[in-house]
């Protein structure tokens, strides 16, 4: 199997315990790997199935709104990320599943780490373990109950050697739903 070129950590921003945990093992990862942390926050939550854009909002408003979004992204993330400076952040306007793939494409990451709220929660209109095994590239969750807890999809599991996570330390994601 060949192994992908590793530069980039994509974490999708999510203020809660989990979005925390999934935060600072992406920047372990990243410092660990000495590759740039990749910070992505969506106008419309991916974690939310109900959320839509709001419709009253002129153009300029929704600018306006993208800019405060991406100040409060930068000022709680830089405090999380301390001394390391390799991170960038982008403030995405489009469809989640769009922009992530966009991402992806263009090498903004090579895994993506999320959090992992609670078992069959929502993420991109599915449920998270649905998301992290369709998605075309290695998908880690952090959660749901602690920091140690993690889930990778196949393509993750496929290359938990080299990002130094050992086999007793993950689960594969299965898909489980909410009871």
């Amino acid at each position: 199997m060949a192994i992908p070129t590793f530069n980039a950590v994509g974490y999708c921003a999510h203020y809660s315990k989990q979005g925390d945990w999934a935060f600072s093992f992406a920047l372990q990862l990243s410092q660990k790997h000495n590759v740039q942390l990749n910070v992505f926050h969506f106008l419309q939550d991916p974690y939310d199935p109900n959320y839509a854009k709001p419709k009253h909002l002129s153009h300029s408003g929704f600018e306006k709104m993208a800019i405060a979004e991406e100040k409060e992204l930068r000022l709680y993330y830089d405090k999380l990320a301390g001394e390391y400076l390799n991170i960038g952040f982008r403030e995405c306007c489009e469809d989640s599943w769009t922009e992530l793939h966009r991402c992806l494409m263009i090498s903004e990451f090579q895994i993506l780490i999320l959090g992992y709220t609670q078992m069959g929660a929502n993420f991109i209109r599915k449920p998270i373990e649905e998301f992290a095994n369709d998605f075309i590239s290695p998908v880690i969750l952090v959660g749901p109950e602690n920091p140690e807890q993690i889930c990778l999809n196949h393509q993750a599991a496929l290359l938990s050697f080299k990002l130094g996570i050992s086999k007793d330390k993950f689960n594969i994601c299965s898909i489980k739903h909410k009871e």
